[in-house]
């Protein structure tokens, strides 16, 4: 039987916006450091409850460090971690109201299925009746009914990762904390995981935080990404937000792909601007406000969806216009990319939907094309 519609709830949900809402966990300046290196830099967030939050950031920039410490396998240097507005700081990880399913699995080889779902309730003292009943409601959750009694070396990277997950929700913590808990399953599950995740947030209305590299994952799971960087957050918003409307070329380049092009204000006033772009040979024109002033350098980040490209020159070649030829094409089943040499040695990507069958492209290699885009299509960066 299909459940409810999750749409409706989504779309709702943003007590991030709601000045009265109160976060359900916070981080107030926190500071790890590990001798002379600061993993974490006087950072400071707030997660809310029933949020599917995501850290994402290249490897090395302190999102793990920050999901231990709300684990309580690390503890701050400096700072404090709130959870309901209680101080963890002291606590150890086994008496904290989360649970952590790791990268690697962590499941007990010579035990079954059933017994490495309980391991945790037993370890709480649980009594062998409310033991059993919560087992089988999380196999029901995850859906390996039938594997109960198969030990982890019979199951399939899926289904192992299944019952890590059944294992970690078997407690019923009120934050789940997962630490690339995808990275070990290959891209088509991988796929179908993500969502099963999202379904099942939904389903229990628990808080999860997951950590991630992966950002085509960050971006499918999570109501809101952190992204950070050596040790600080640069930028918190929605998946949208983080796509559209980058705050630094930094964010820009790390999710997605994009071409940024350098260059200096012409004209700014008050919802437009223009930007004089030498290594192109482009003038660019946006409908956005810039805290800039004239001759400042700046940037202009448009993703290769939002480009055009044709054989025909544009009416208007002045302005969000560059004509060069096409040096390079990948296929990559539902789009091509394709990259254009311009006049100055610059290369600009731009992507074509593949909306047909045929084998034939309609711009090959070496013609002469022309890209343009809408003033709304990207947007410039001061920093």
């Amino acid at each position: 039987m299909v459940g409810p519609a999750i749409g409706p709830v989504r779309r709702a949900f943003a007590p991030w916006n709601d000045p009265s809402a109160k976060p359900f966990i916070e981080f107030r300046n926190v500071t790890k450091r590990f001798g002379d290196f600061v993993a974490v830099k006087d950072l400071s967030l707030k997660i809310y409850e029933r949020e599917f939050f995501a850290l994402l950031g290249p490897s090395g920039c302190g999102k793990t460090t920050l999901m231990r410490m709300l684990g309580g396998f690390d503890e701050p240097t400096e700072g404090s971690i709130l959870l309901e507005g209680k101080d963890l700081v002291g606590i150890p990880p086994y008496r904290r109201p989360t649970n952590m399913m790791f990268q690697s699995y962590a499941l007990f080889p010579h035990m079954t299925v059933a017994d490495n779902i309980a391991f945790g309730l037993k370890q709480a003292g649980m009594p062998k009746p409310d033991i059993q009943s919560r087992v089988d409601e999380m196999l029901a959750l995850v859906k390996l009914e039938k594997f109960a009694r198969r030990k982890p070396h019979q199951l399939s990277g899926g289904q192992r990762q299944r019952v890590a997950l059944a294992r970690s929700l078997a407690k019923k913590p009120k934050v789940l904390l997962l630490d690339e808990p995808l990275g070990a399953l290959d891209k088509k599950l991988r796929e179908e995981t993500q969502f099963e995740l999202m379904d099942l947030q939904m389903k229990l209305g628990m808080t999860f935080l997951i950590v991630t590299h992966d950002q085509e994952e960050a971006m499918t799971v999570a109501d809101r990404i952190a992204v950070m960087n050596n040790g600080v957050i640069v930028q918190v918003a929605t998946p949208a937000e983080i796509y559209e409307q980058p705050n630094s070329r930094y964010v820009a380049d790390f999710i997605g792909d994009i071409n940024l092009i350098e260059g200096k204000v012409a004209e700014a006033s008050e919802g437009s601007a223009k930007l004089a772009c030498a290594a192109t040979g482009a003038t660019v024109a946006v409908n956005q406000t810039l805290s800039a002033s004239i001759g400042d350098e700046a940037w202009f980040a448009i993703r290769p969806e939002k480009m055009r490209i044709s054989r025909d020159a544009p009416a208007d070649t002045s302005v969000n216009a560059l004509s060069g030829e096409v040096w390079d094409i990948g296929y990559l089943g539902d789009v091509s990319i394709y990259h254009v040499r311009l006049p100055t040695g610059a290369t600009v990507k731009a992507t074509i939907t593949n909306a047909t069958r045929l084998v034939e492209r309609p711009i090959s290699w070496e013609d002469k094309v022309w890209l343009t885009w809408s003033r709304d299509a990207g947007v410039v960066l001061t920093r």
